[in-house]
Formats: C-alpha cells, sequence, structure tokens
C-alpha cells in the first residue's frame, strides 16, 4: 500500500512529523510513504495554486520532499511530474482546528480535496488547540489509529467492490483539545457546520485588520465544531470533492 503525505503547515511541522509516525505505528510494514509538503507554513491558503512561475522541488530526506508552493501545488506534483500512483493520500496533521465552512480557506482540507478531485482517497486530520491544554503531539498515533485503520479498510472494499466507488471518499478529521493523556476520545461522524465565523474588523490608517474569537464561534448543535470543542475526535465524510454545504445540511 502506497500512501502521499502533505500538509499546509511545512515540512518540518511537528504535525506531519506526527502524522507519519501514526502510520507507521498503525500499519506496520505494510506500507510505503512518500511525503511531499510545502518548504513552509501556507496556512488558509485554501485551494490556491501556483501558475506564475516554476517550482522548486528539494529532497530534505529520503522519501521527504519540499515544494516551494502550496499544498495543492504538492500533490499535483506527486500525481504529476512525480508520476507517483497512491492508494490514499492523507493531509496533515494540521496545528489548529478546520471546522465548519472554514474548510473553504484550509490548505489541509484543500490538499486532500485536490486528491479526491483525481479519484484518490484523502482525508485531511486536524488538531484543535486550546491554551489550557498542552500542545503535544505524542499521543496522536494512539488518537489516530482506529481511524486510519477505518479509512483503510473502507478503501479496500470499495476498490474491491467498484473502483469509482473508492474515488468518492474524502473525509475530514479533527482532533479535540483534551489532555493529552487521554486514552482516545470518543468519535462521532456529523455534517459541517453551515455558520461563519464572527469576524470584526479594524481600520487603523491605511491598515486594516480581522480578528475572530475561535474558541467562542457560533455553532449548531450536533455540528462539527460543536462535537469537536466539546471533547469529541469528529468525522465528517464528503461524498463528492465540492459537496460541503450538503455535507453541512446533512448532518
Amino acid at each position: 500500500m502506497r500512501v502521499l503525505l502533505t500538509n499546509d503547515d511545512g515540512i518540518e511541522a511537528d504535525g506531519l512529523l506526527a502524522l507519519h509516525k501514526s502510520v507507521q505505528h498503525c500499519f506496520r510494514g505494510d506500507v510505503e510513504i512518500m511525503v511531499v509538503a510545502p518548504d513552509r507554513g501556507r496556512s488558509e491558503c485554501g485551494h490556491s495554486v501556483t501558475t506564475n512561475r516554476p517550482l522548486e522541488i528539494e529532497q530534505v530526506r529520503p522519501g521527504w520532499l519540499a515544494v516551494d508552493g502550496t499544498p495543492v501545488d504538492c500533490v499535483r506534483a506527486a500525481f504529476g511530474t512525480l508520476q507517483q500512483n497512491f492508494d490514499f493520500v492523507l493531509s496533515g496533521v494540521n496545528a489548529g482546528a478546520n471546522l465548519g465552512v472554514d474548510l473553504l480557506v484550509s490548505g489541509t482540507f484543500a490538499a486532500a480535496r485536490e486528491a479526491a478531485m483525481h479519484g484518490i482517497p484523502a482525508m485531511a486530520i486536524s488538531h484543535y488547540r486550546h491554551p489550557e491544554i498542552p500542545r503535544t503531539w505524542d499521543h496522536v498515533p494512539v488518537w489516530v489509529a482506529d481511524i486510519l485503520q477505518d479509512f483503510r479498510e473502507k478503501v479496500k472494499v470499495r476498490k474491491a467492490c467498484s473502483e469509482d466507488d473508492a474515488t468518492n471518499m474524502l473525509w475530514n478529521v479533527n482532533l479535540p483539545a483534551i489532555l493529552p493523556e487521554t486514552n482516545a476520545p470518543p468519535t462521532v461522524r456529523c455534517g459541517v457546520d453551515a455558520k461563519p465565523m464572527i469576524r470584526q474588523s479594524l481600520l487603523e490608517g491605511k491598515s486594516l485588520r480581522f480578528t475572530s474569537d475561535f474558541h467562542g464561534r457560533p455553532r449548531e448543535p450536533g455540528s462539527d465544531v460543536d462535537r469537536c470543542f466539546n471533547g469529541n475526535l469528529t468525522i465528517s465524510e464528503f461524498t463528492q470533492p465540492f459537496s460541503l454545504l450538503q455535507a453541512a445540511k446533512e448532518g
């Protein structure tokens, strides 16, 4: 089984290393991992791509390639220029939650969505952070083990039944901000919250600044925002790469 890993926090991000360890921990020797990630942080870049200049690719270590572009650039490079075939793609683990309609600006989710557009099952994984909870990573392989196993088994089953069914797999996963020594948080499948975050703007001379209260954002009961903020590991599944609003309504 061949797996592509990417992210939007950059190739040296702790979350990407945690994801790599998680895949190794979960699948043992039954996996070949390739990492293609941005050479620096590209958070909140959405589904942007680089078309106005050539991209540079550098091998930072065996099997780890850095691209001076966006997360979507990285996925396209892995699929196209590098001519690699993958069973599925994992994007993350993002240092911060990607919940609700904010998925539209998430580079982490965009990388997974790009893979799904090309017919490759994909999952984005993010970790909600709170100022009162330690921002550690060692617990991640334990927390996501069952999710990775479930995802891989569903990919296998769908491919065995019909190749087209597997291409519809696009998951968005968020880990809660709870004490890292917790064995494993409860897992729930839920829809995407359709309420946008409340943002305020402050004009200082010619400078305009946007601020928001992420932790106090509005939330629909039972939605991914509500569930994750209440200590659950959330999974939102999409039947098509651009079915975000549909997922919000059906959740």
